[in-house]
């Protein structure tokens, strides 16, 4: 069983979204909550699989409820999800930034967003080559001053290449076929890279890719 939390401070958008999932025979609704502070207090009681967690929310944002559920080492199993109303923007990168596992259009269709939720609770980022591209996108208008971090250091040839892969928005399948290995030699590449890069995610290491420098975007 999928367990969710829903943390959004709209009542109406919160029962829709409950109602959509409690339908679902795999899928349970643990709790609720009207604001970030509220959502990171119930995240530790609960210690749900899945945070759907709205950006722009009183008291706490969404941004900052990502940073601190991402810094509880007792909240390592919590996926958290960013709800936007906006598609792609700054918000939505500050919460990757901070720790999220990608992010969700409010008016996305039930199939896909019911899809998203078992993705996500899966351990697997929320990251469609679409949204990878939005990515790629935003850095090459907006190039940021590369700042290399120590850990990359550690990072063997093989998985800095698997890496820089997993920036262009490629699947584990596709990583293996170009790197002529096995799907799992390739997944094995990417968990060990996120683990030394600290990245909780394949969503975070992208961020991390391109802001340390290890991957560059290709202007098509």
């Amino acid at each position: 069983m999928i367990r969710v939390l829903l943390v959004d401070d709209q009542p109406l958008l919160r029962s829709g979204f409950r109602a959509l999932l409690d339908g679902e025979d795999d899928i349970e609704v643990v709790g609720e909550a009207a604001d970030g502070e509220q959502g990171v207090a119930l995240a530790r009681e609960l210690l749900p699989d899945i945070a759907l967690v709205d950006i722009q929310m009183p008291v706490v944002d969404g941004i900052e409820a990502t940073r601190r559920i991402a810094a509880d080492p007792e909240l390592a199993g919590v996926h958290v999800v960013i709800l936007t109303n906006y598609g792609f923007d700054e918000y939505v990168l500050d919460a990757l930034r901070a720790g999220a596992a990608g992010f969700l259009v409010k008016d996305i269709v039930p199939e896909d967003f019911l899809h998203a939720v078992r993705v996500a609770a899966r351990g697997d980022a929320l990251l469609a080559p679409s949204i990878t591209r939005k990515l790629i996108d935003r850095y090459i208008t907006q190039p940021p001053q590369p700042t290399p971090t120590a850990a990359l250091a550690g990072l063997t040839n093989r998985e800095r290449e698997a890496v820089a892969l997993v920036a262009q928005g490629l699947s584990n399948d596709e990583i293996a076929d170009r790197m002529v290995i096995t799907p799992l030699t390739a997944k094995t590449h990417v968990n060990r890279a996120m683990a030394k890069l600290h990245a909780r995610d394949r969503a975070q290491l992208v961020v991390i890719a391109y802001e340390s420098g290890l991957a560059v975007p290709r202007i098509p």
